[in-house]
């Protein structure tokens, strides 16, 4: 069974290797390492993916090992695998102002086009709370009265509603490092409202705008803690105006048209297993 462990907390000296040494001695192959150490923010942070040999020992008996590992070495350790609990995976919805592609998803769930089940719906704004209701979700506002999230109960909700992916549907908020780490290893899927990586950043239509574009898109990708890294993309849908189609006009289609179906498929792709995150790259999954 493949799991993916990661663990984050305070710097200090000697923490990977008990955690390396347990799944290795009880029989894991290790795929994936990467870690995370940086002197300036006195953060330690590390991801494995492995295969682990659940006929012999429960995944539920290795997360409560490694939970006491990190009681002893101070730290935050999660240990998760998409096929524990034999169940669709739980989203959790992270939203803005925009509603489009929030609802297309909640449209795919409810039509079994995703084979998912939609756990909570976060928001640092109130805007797309109607939404959650009108599909019997959960909403939870995690923003100030400036719109600036509380990440710490934005990650505390991950926990309590024991999601297995966490999509950005137009979330315009940057995800701290130490949560893209406390779920690495593809669990965060972003909607970026651009073609990466030529349009990175917050306004990449007026940026394709002003280099004369006609070709506008939008890219699905994982979340790694570099902000808009291109490698890691899942999906890309274009759309293709006339000359002298107006800026307002290509963000609406943008916004309302192209940008839902390119995160409701991108989504899709991962819930069907038919890519992965290995390395930092997008990999075709072979079944």
């Amino acid at each position: 069974m493949q799991v993916t462990i990661t663990a984050v907390g305070p710097d200090n000296r000697g923490l990977a290797d008990p955690i390396v040494h347990y799944v290795a001695t009880a029989g894991a192959n290790i795929h994936e390492i990467q870690m995370y150490d940086r002197d300036d923010e006195h953060l330690f942070a590390m991801m494995l993916r492995i295969e682990w040999p659940d006929d012999e020992e429960p995944v539920g008996v290795l997360r409560e090992r490694l939970n006491e590992i990190g009681r002893l070495k101070g730290l935050t350790i999660r240990t998760w695998s998409r096929d524990e609990h034999r169940r669709p995976p739980r989203l959790a919805l992270c939203v803005t102002y925009r509603p489009e592609p929030a609802l297309a998803i909640l449209r795919d769930i409810r039509d079994k086009r995703l084979k998912a089940s939609a756990a909570v719906m976060i928001g640092n704004r109130n805007s797309c709370r109607g939404i959650a209701e009108q599909f019997g979700i959960d909403f939870h506002n995690i923003g100030d009265e400036k719109g600036n999230p509380d990440n710490r109960s934005m990650v505390d909700l991950f926990d309590e509603y024991d999601v297995d992916y966490i999509a950005l549907a137009r979330y315009m908020r940057i995800m701290p490092p130490r949560a893209c780490w406390e779920y690495a290893g593809g669990r965060i899927i972003n909607l970026h409202h651009g073609l990466l990586p030529p349009f990175p950043g917050f306004r990449p239509y007026h940026d394709a705008y002003t280099h004369h574009m006609l070709t506008y898109g939008a890219t699905a990708h994982f979340i790694v803690p570099e902000l808009d890294a291109g490698n890691q993309i899942i999906h890309q849908s274009t759309f293709t105006v006339t000359p002298g189609t107006s800026l307002d006009e290509i963000i609406r289609t943008g916004e309302t048209d192209n940008e839902p179906q390119c995160l409701a498929e991108g989504l899709r792709r991962v819930v069907d297993r038919e890519v992965e995150l290995h390395f930092h790259r997008v990999v075709r999954v072979k079944r």
